[in-house]
């Protein structure tokens, strides 16, 4: 006797693309996982209302102009910026000329023995700003004031603690030690402006109004008479 039409089992069809689905999906998932392990990105981001969210600037002050300034704590023509214009910068920020904002950035790790100070202290500078905005420039200028020379380690985490202490700043200690923002002072690092004709990233640059300034140690004529 022939046998009828066989029934299709929709339910068992169903339940196996199901299974189909899922193993795609999870698939994706692990690929996904791979790729952030090796492309991390650029970390955590510091978030207060004194940093830039776009730029990662510290800013300092309310002025209608803006001066930036990229620096590297390691580096010692950065030291001498800092020595000649930082009290003129800081006067005009009180009068109002200006808002300062501070990029900390890493170009100079390989000139600390493998401790990436450039990067350590930087991530510090962030730690500092989060914790308390008025503190920041403080901090800046005792790091300057304790820079340790190229080619040495640079300074302890437990020393940069101290500094921060010294400007009123504390609670900073896992931010610190664990590099929070290490990655970010990276990715912001490479976001650099070039001076046309340099061959790359250089320390200190400034710009006002988006404008490089060209230092000649006068702070007056570089940037005061600059302004519009």
């Amino acid at each position: 006797m022939a046998e009828g039409p066989r029934k299709v089992n929709w339910f068992a069809i169903w339940v196996s693309v199901g299974v189909v689905v899922a193993l795609v999906a999870v698939a994706i998932f692990v690929v996904n996982l791979n790729n952030q392990a090796v492309d991390p990105g650029p970390g955590e981001a510091p978030s207060a209302s004194n940093i830039d969210p776009d730029t990662g600037a510290i800013l300092v002050g309310e002025g209608a102009s803006n001066l930036e300034t990229y620096i590297d704590f390691m580096c010692p023509v950065c030291n001498q910026f800092e020595q000649i214009y930082g009290e003129d910068i800081a006067a005009m920020v009180d009068d109002g000329s200006i808002t300062l904002g501070i990029h900390p950035i890493s170009i100079l790790d390989a000139q600390s023995q493998g401790t990436e100070y450039s990067t350590r202290a930087a991530n510090a500078m962030y730690c500092v700003a989060v914790a308390d905005a008025d503190a920041s420039v403080p901090f800046m200028s005792a790091m300057f004031a304790n820079q340790p020379q190229e080619g040495t380690p640079g300074l302890t985490d437990d020393v940069i603690l101290q500094i921060a202490e010294s400007v009123g700043v504390t609670g900073i200690e896992s931010c610190v030690n664990d590099g929070v923002y290490s990655d970010y002072v990276t990715a912001m690092t490479e976001e650099t402006p070039v001076r046309p004709g340099a061959g790359g990233i250089g320390t200190p640059t400034v710009l006002l109004n988006g404008e490089f300034v060209e230092l000649t140690g006068d702070p007056e004529a570089d940037l005061r008479a600059a302004l519009p």
